[in-house]
């Protein structure tokens, strides 16, 4: 008895001291650069800073121009890691070592997967062969998915210094946001990623023109030309999407997360100016906007108007489309209603359906001004955001007037 007494406790110390010597695997804090596969032959790079934050948790700074993101959701188990993207429901799963991070970035709602893989150290976004050949800084008239039904137009701007270029493409809907990148030789490489967008750019460059092909993910491609001319414009933004013949008003009545019915007709909007924007929490550019009426309006408390924004999901299920929209209330700290206008789609022929005063639903976003009385004043499509740089300073400058104006109107008329 005394035997078996002895070879228990000797195996239990045993146990204890490998479970001791069992060695956690960590990731190594610093820089960080990570590639994306988009084809077969191409891989969109990206690079990020990891650190860890008061109490140990690990914290990544993603990087695009002078775009920073944080991204403060990472879970370890054992070599298993997942990093949750901030307010989009996007993904990367993998395994890890101290220096490498195998996996793959999913968005399940849309059945997609990128194979990622991140590798420690600093190092060049893109690799550079050779010094450029031309410099492509200024305005570029450019034309995406050219040769076929549904080609359209994009405004380039870039900004050029020795091999770097930073910049991005507007188009009728908003902006493909930050991009960073090189011009190496007579190649343009740009790339962004920022928790939903898998955006690579390759041309080929002279003085005058590109000639190039936009990789969005794994999952679709498309050819584009551009010519430079510094006089080019995009067609005005208010103009494209209008109140249709036999309509004044616009109305709506969705519910919000809490299954509270909010309608266009309900006390809180009557006799106020009222913003309604339709979105997405999948959309950068409608986070873009977002964030900026949070700030606008934090910084004018006086000016009494009304926002509510009518989110289109294209989430599975109804409870997945109303946890993405909580969480982006939770974490941009939202002060006016997000209503579930549809979900398990995004396509705009629905949001159409769902909006029939309006001629077209072009863009997420897209915000309507309304004044007190309801008319509708102005219906801006898309959003010029800060990578855009003159162009979102016109916007800024162009929002505030238009309030102040639907402001002033209220008080003139209630005297």
């Amino acid at each position: 008895m005394k035997r078996i007494w002895l070879l228990a406790v000797t195996l239990s110390l045993f146990l204890v001291s490998c479970k001791k010597e069992e060695k956690v695997v960590v990731l190594a804090e610093g820089d960080w650069w990570a590639k994306m596969d988009v084809s077969a032959t191409d891989a969109l790079p990206v690079t990020f800073y990891l650190s860890k934050d008061s109490v140990g948790d690990y914290n990544m700074e993603m990087r695009n121009a002078e775009e920073r993101i944080l991204i403060d959701e990472i879970e370890l188990n054992g070599d298993s890691i997942r990093i949750n993207m901030p307010v989009f429901e996007g993904y990367v799963v993998g395994t890890f070592s101290e220096k490498e991070i195998h996996g793959s970035f999913i968005k399940e709602s849309l059945d997609r997967t990128v194979p990622f893989t991140a590798i420690y150290g600093k190092r060049d976004r893109f690799e550079i062969t050779a010094e450029p050949n031309v410099d492509i800084s200024g305005i570029w008239e450019t034309h995406f998915d050219i040769g076929t039904d549904e080609e359209y137009p994009a405004m380039g701007i870039f900004m050029q210094n020795g091999n770097s270029i930073k910049g991005t493409f507007r188009t009728l809907t908003g902006d493909y946001r930050y991009l960073d990148g090189v011009v190496d030789g007579d190649s343009l490489k740009l790339s962004t990623f920022d928790g939903t967008h898998v955006f690579l750019f390759t041309a080929k460059v002279t003085d005058s023109t590109l000639q190039g092909v936009f990789y969005s993910g794994n999952h679709s491609v498309e050819k584009f030309v551009g010519k430079r001319n510094e006089a080019y414009e995009l067609p005005d933004p208010n103009t494209l999407t209008y109140l249709k013949e036999g309509y004044d008003k616009f109305d709506f009545s969705f519910p919000d997360t809490e299954g509270n019915m909010i309608g266009m007709s309900d006390d809180r909007f009557k006799n106020k100016p009222v913003l309604v924007q339709i979105m997405g929490t999948w959309c950068p550019n409608c986070l873009d906007e977002t964030r900026f009426y949070v700030d606008y309006f934090e910084k004018n408390p006086d000016l009494d108007v009304e926002i509510v924004a009518l989110a289109f999901e294209y989430a599975k299920t109804k409870e997945k489309a109303e946890q993405g929209i909580n969480r982006l209330v939770q974490r941009e700290k939202l002060k006016y209603p997000v209503l579930l206008a549809q979900y398990e789609t995004s396509n705009k022929s629905k949001a159409n359906e769902k909006l029939p005063m309006l001629n077209h639903v072009l863009s997420y976003p897209t915000t309507i001004y309304i004044d007190r009385e309801g008319e509708v004043k102005k219906i801006h499509t898309g959003f010029n955001g800060p990578a855009t740089g003159e162009r979102y300073e016109d916007f800024t400058k162009e929002f505030d007037q238009t309030i102040r104006e639907l402001v002033s109107n209220e008080e003139d008329n209630s005297k």
